[in-house]
């Protein structure tokens, strides 16, 4: 299990909303909701779970909190400065609460600050990884770009030592990026990371294309650095049984939407939204006694395209216990108990 934060929110996530035009027709676009209007915290020295299907909208949601993508709308705070980019026209003050003093815009960090106490480990070690450069150059290019290190020595002197810390040997550093197998190009990307001493890391799936032993180590590494380091994760995984070992807490997506967020524990054990139950119900079980008395939650149809999806609720087209209301209105995400966030208009009907 991660390492426990203290109660102040390192990371604030307010109405954030990222929208892709796509062309639909001759001088026509539709937007693509891919995060529609998502919130929550993370506190400092912890590690948010993100789970939900393919095309939920997990990864847009990570690239747009470390502005790869610029938000259509809302806001990102971080450690209690909003993070705006030279280019972005959203009106910060919209989002702000009394605990700013009812103004954001005289508390801004600047994207060139904000990207040297963040970074992100990508999905696939092989495609995030410059093939034309070697494996020093690849770690120490955040160095390079933030002016970071002095001289040429204290630059190789970081890069062997970030190298040690993920266990690369330093005969490795003159090599490219295939002459490595999976598990040791996700450590060179884990160690570029790294490089600028973040606070905050963003991990996209890092361990889904990795062999099952390999995901254990990688998985091992990222607890081990944050007990080191203090480090925050948000941790976009696929495998529900990853997420829970590493995990504080776990929010479930769904169509662009957050529709739970509560305790690793709490979650997995007393899921209250029909769509964490269904996701969670086919969690694989090593016993074979209590895999049997498991009831599993099959899900009827597809996910609806983001471009065309249902009124009110998302989720509604493929539950059991949808009504009129979930059609005409989508269900406010709220605190249903301490610290369990759901959004759906029959959670005590049907958890009754």
């Amino acid at each position: 299990m991660a390492a426990q934060g203290n109660d102040a929110p390192l990371v604030e996530v307010r109405h954030l909303k990222e929208y892709f035009p796509v062309n639909t027709g001759f001088f026509k676009t539709t937007p693509l909701k891919a995060v529609d209007d998502v919130s929550f915290s993370i506190k400092r020295g912890e590690t948010l779970g993100l789970v939900g299907e393919s095309g939920c909208g997990k990864t847009t949601v990570g690239r747009t909190i470390l502005h790869l993508y610029e938000p259509t709308d809302g806001v990102v705070v971080y450690d209690g400065k909003a993070v705006v980019g030279p280019k972005e026209k959203v009106d910060i003050d919209k989002f702000a609460t009394p605990a700013d003093g009812g103004s954001l815009k005289g508390n801004i960090l600047s994207l060139n600050e904000y990207r040297t106490k963040t970074t992100m480990v990508f999905q696939d070690p092989y495609s995030s990884l410059n093939p034309r450069m070697t494996v020093s150059d690849i770690i120490a290019e955040p160095l390079d770009v933030h002016k970071m290190c002095a001289n040429a020595q204290e630059r190789e002197e970081r890069v062997l030592e970030l190298m040690n810390r993920v266990g690369l040997n330093s005969e490795h550093a003159s090599r490219y990026a295939h002459e490595f197998s999976g598990g040791q190009r996700q450590r060179i990307g884990i160690a570029r990371s790294l490089a600028v001493n973040p606070e905050f890391i963003v991990c996209d799936e890092p361990v889904s294309a990795l062999d099952v032993s390999i995901q254990a180590q990688v998985i091992n590494m990222f607890d081990e650095l944050q007990e080191e380091m203090g480090l925050t994760y948000l941790f976009i995984a696929h495998d529900l049984l990853v997420v829970r070992h590493i995990s504080d807490r776990i929010a479930v997506m769904y169509l662009g939407k957050m529709v739970e967020l509560a305790d690793a524990a709490e979650i997995y054990d007393r899921p209250l939204h029909p769509y964490s139950k269904s996701l969670l119900s086919a969690v694989p079980i090593p016993d074979p006694k209590i895999a049997r008395a498991n009831k599993r939650i099959p899900l009827q149809g597809d996910i609806p395209s983001p471009l065309n999806a249902p009124s009110g609720c998302p989720f509604r087209t493929r539950c059991q216990y949808a009504t009129e209301a979930c059609a005409a209105s989508m269900p406010e995400f709220k605190e249903v108990e301490k610290g369990h966030f759901v959004a759906c208009h029959r959670t005590a009907d049907i958890n009754a």
